[in-house]
């Protein structure tokens, strides 16, 4: 039988956590009631109190009470859902998580949903699905539901919404828990994950070739902030057998405060994980704002292209290259695992190459210098390659380099 995770505050939405117990049992779904209401008592439901959920954080119920301040309580009862429910999946008894609420209930949920690996079963029915859902999903395969109407009892709307979520986290629930546990299959390939960009795909796209011809799959992210997080996150859950990280330029955009930032720490899972990695600094020559009229003032004067009508790229300056190239190296330096970088001496995207309007040799010899710099002394070999990224060969030799490494 499938059990279904249900995180909710029960101190104001008794009702329909009832509602949705109820409806999963009458599918046959068995239920773990997580109850993360801080002024809560649990109402005599809940399979793990709001006492045990704050205990988990490191935290005293009553503590929180007294304090009165929301906001903390609720980050601490989130903190405190994430530890139980990754419990309750490490033991075998959680096949999926279901969470209803407006933007409160939504982010403890949403927490508790996050620290599970990518493949168990997660919904959110949510007030908050219509806006900026980024935090709710983090980098997992969080799924949203729209609300419609408030959660605030059980009425014809809310029925018919509610409804369906059960149906979905019940059969989702009940096809994991049929494969969960079952033996991998020691014929399936490695997992490579690799990153691209648009002006990076050429590399990308010959590297993925040849490693498909040495026997992998290659799963391709790309570069807007989720997509390098999303890669790290399954590396951090050990879904990943080695990384070709050719497309480095998230980390423009948390420098320069663009708008496909994957967070400051962008490079730094996969080493800690200790995979292979193959690193180079595709796009780092690029700053990624939104529409033309969007990027800040004090920017003005600087080299920009307007990509599309909803992206506008901005060419970095020697100066901030540098600094790009000091904060790889000083990552890549950290690692557990083996580390090889490719440094594309004549240009690191399709716009940055002689008579392109990127081009700046001068701002790529800074990033090159500093950041070989900072990996002076270390285990970290670099490969200087004649070539812009996207000739011929390029990615083709960092393929081989990661092969080598995984075999190594």
């Amino acid at each position: 039988m499938a059990t279904v995770g249900l995180v909710g505050t029960l101190d104001t939405k008794r009702e329909e956590y009832i509602w949705l117990r109820d409806a999963l049992a009458a599918r046959g779904i068995a239920t773990v009631l997580i109850d993360v209401g801080t002024f809560s008592d649990g109402g005599g439901i809940a399979d793990v109190g709001a006492a045990e959920v704050a205990e988990a954080a490191g935290a005293d119920l009553g503590a929180l009470r007294d304090a009165k301040d929301r906001g903390a309580a609720m980050t601490t009862m989130g903190k405190g859902a994430a530890v139980v429910v990754e419990r309750l999946h490490t033991e075998g008894t959680l096949h999926g998580l279901l969470g209803v609420g407006g933007s409160s209930g939504s982010a403890v949920a949403s927490q508790a949903m996050q620290a599970l690996p990518v493949g168990v079963p997660k919904l959110l029915v949510s007030t908050m699905a219509a806006g900026d859902v980024g935090p709710y999903v983090g980098a997992k395969d969080v799924t949203i539901m729209p609300s419609v109407v408030d959660v605030a009892g059980i009425n014809r709307i809310s029925r018919s919404i509610l409804r369906n979520a059960v149906a979905a986290i019940a059969g989702m629930a009940t096809a994991y828990a049929e494969t969960a546990g079952a033996p991998e299959d020691p014929e399936e390939p490695h997992l490579i994950g690799a990153t691209m960009f648009g002006l990076t795909t050429p590399a990308v796209d010959e590297a993925r070739r040849r490693l498909t011809e040495l026997g992998y799959e290659v799963l391709v992210f790309h570069a807007t902030g989720a997509g390098g997080r999303a890669m790290e996150a399954l590396a951090a859950d050990g879904f990943l057998d080695g990384v070709l990280d050719l497309t480095t330029t998230e980390l423009v955009d948390d420098l320069l405060g663009g708008v496909l930032s994957a967070g400051a720490d962008r490079l730094e899972a996969v080493g800690a994980a200790g995979l292979p990695q193959v690193v180079s600094v595709g796009a780092l020559d690029m700053c990624n704002f939104g529409p033309e009229a969007t990027v800040p003032s004090t920017y003005a004067g600087r080299n920009f292209i307007v990509h599309n009508p909803t992206v506008t790229l901005m060419r970095t300056t020697p100066e901030e290259m540098a600094e790009l190239g000091r904060r790889i190296g000083r990552k890549l330096v950290r690692a557990a695992g083996p580390v090889e970088v490719y440094l594309p001496l004549r240009g690191v995207s399709g716009i940055d190459v002689d008579g392109g309007p990127f081009f700046d040799p001068d701002a790529d010899a800074a990033c090159f210098a500093a950041l070989k710099q900072e990996l002076e002394g270390s285990d970290v070999v670099v490969h200087e390659v004649d070539s812009a990224i996207n000739d011929p060969g390029f990615g083709t030799a960092a393929a081989n380099a990661l092969h080598a490494l995984i075999r190594r």
